[in-house]
């Protein structure tokens, strides 16, 4: 698999040509025994043809043209785009009047040249973090596929057309954890970048407190080249730092208890690697962390922001609804302004506490998610669902809650079960963050 610069470089020195690479993806999205089907909503065949066409005849012409032009894109089924109707990954939307203009941030993007190749099927209006879609299918996580196991959400069909080889790059959004979830289900890359970078203006809401706009890619290189066009302040090439003056704090309390042994030894072994390397790691604890849960206690922000947007269509659609998304949202309506006022009083206390401990690290180091992929099968009952929907949920939650830039990085062996390694930063710390995790990939990608 290759990372968007290798890309760049391809198409440049005529290695590659456009049309091929949109015809490599539309074929894997067309396999009969692959997860096309379930991983896009709308496939744009004959317009991603046409674009490369455009972009092979510029670049042969000696044409100036954007750097990442003719690279084919996939977009999560909650962006706005010209022409397209914004499903959310719902039914109740699909006779929605189309999208009038791109959101800001696919102007951006297809500004620097990218082709979309599709919408990317999604937890339903992203309210969860295992990958369900009860109305358009559910894409398997790459890994054990055989069995079947959840792909992580919300933004699911995003990271299995990245690491099928249907995009080379995808968009997500991540309010609680949708873009690293995914990412760490499916041995990826996948950043929320600090809440306010990147405009979430036509980018359908779940929460406006905490949802962010990133991607979800192979490489550091390919979500850092993206986060930099999203947010228009940097120049999105990572320099990786000396490893030996990092200061790297590794969380012992909230985010380690009840791992799976996959987790705690693939995470234990990468925590090895990066101390022989000469990576400075100091176990640390926040105990604002262990705040959060009581803070939330009431709900949270999304549930209730996401009543508030939904309340008037779940009055004459619910039953249109996945049943696990509106019961959720519907715990929204229970919270009183006084709820709402207290939680929001608590987060920006809990945020204070928390810098107060982690201002002296260079970043703070933790598991993306408590267990591997859960198999389908384990999902089935409701109790189950929502036990390991929250857990799964656990840990990326907190860059959400505590307002951080956070990256997940793949820690694991190929061939064995997809584990990821957080990375959590400052807010705003984003471009310090993408050259911390460049120096660890290097590590980690070294065996």
């Amino acid at each position: 698999m290759n990372s968007l610069p290798e890309r760049v470089r391809q198409l440049a020195d005529g290695t590659h040509t456009s049309r091929q690479l949109v015809e490599d993806c539309l074929a894997a999205i067309e396999a009969p025994d692959g997860e096309g089907t379930r991983a896009f909503m709308q496939v744009n065949a004959n317009t991603a043809r046409a674009e490369a066409d455009r972009w092979d005849t510029r670049r042969k012409n000696g044409q100036k043209i954007p750097p990442f032009a003719g690279i084919p894109m996939a977009l999560k089924d909650l962006f706005d785009v010209e022409g397209d109707v914004t499903r959310a990954g719902s039914t109740v939307l699909r006779n929605a009047a189309p999208a009038t203009k791109d959101a800001p941030c696919i102007h951006r993007l297809r500004n620097a040249g990218f082709i979309f190749m599709g919408r990317t099927t999604m937890v339903e209006f992203a309210f969860g973090g295992l990958g369900q879609n009860p109305h358009y299918g559910t894409p398997l996580s790459v890994y054990d596929r055989a069995t079947g196991r959840v792909p992580g959400g919300s933004s699911s069909g995003s990271a299995v057309a990245v690491v099928d080889g249907m995009a080379d790059i995808a968009m997500g959004t991540d309010t609680g954890g949708s873009c690293r979830i995914p990412a760490a289900f499916n041995g990826l890359t996948g950043y929320k970048p600090s809440t306010g970078r990147i405009p979430t203006t036509g980018v359908y809401p779940l929460s406006f407190t905490l949802d962010s706009v990133g991607p979800i890619g192979r490489t550091v290189d390919c979500c850092a080249a993206v986060d930099a066009i999203l947010a228009e302040d940097w120049n999105g090439a990572p320099k990786p730092v000396e490893k030996s003056e990092l200061k790297l704090g590794v969380l012992q309390n909230f985010v380690t208890n009840t791992l799976d042994e996959m987790v705690a030894k693939t995470y234990g072994d990468a925590l090895s690697r990066l101390s022989a390397a000469g990576v400075k790691l100091i176990d640390v604890t926040i105990p604002a962390i262990d705040d959060i849960p009581a803070a939330n206690a009431k709900g949270g922000f999304a549930p209730a922001e996401a009543w508030a947007h939904h309340r008037e269509r779940l009055a004459t659609q619910a039953s249109e609804y996945d049943p696990r998304v509106s019961t959720r949202i519907q715990t929204g309506e229970k919270q009183s302004a006084a709820d709402y006022i207290d939680a929001l009083h608590a987060r920006k206390r809990l945020i204070a506490e928390a810098h107060a401990v982690t201002r002296d690290y260079d970043a703070i180091l933790m598991p993306s998610a408590a267990h591997i992929p859960p198999k389908l099968t384990d999902i089935e009952t409701e109790a189950d669902y929502i036990r390991l929907n929250m857990l799964t949920l656990r840990n990326t939650s907190v860059g959400n809650f505590l307002d951080r830039c956070s990256i997940s990085l793949p820690a694991n062996a190929p061939g064995e079960a997809p584990v990821g390694l957080m990375l959590v930063g400052e807010h705003g710390a984003d471009q310090s963050l993408f050259n911390i995790a460049a120096t660890l990939e290097k590590v980690l990608h070294t065996r």
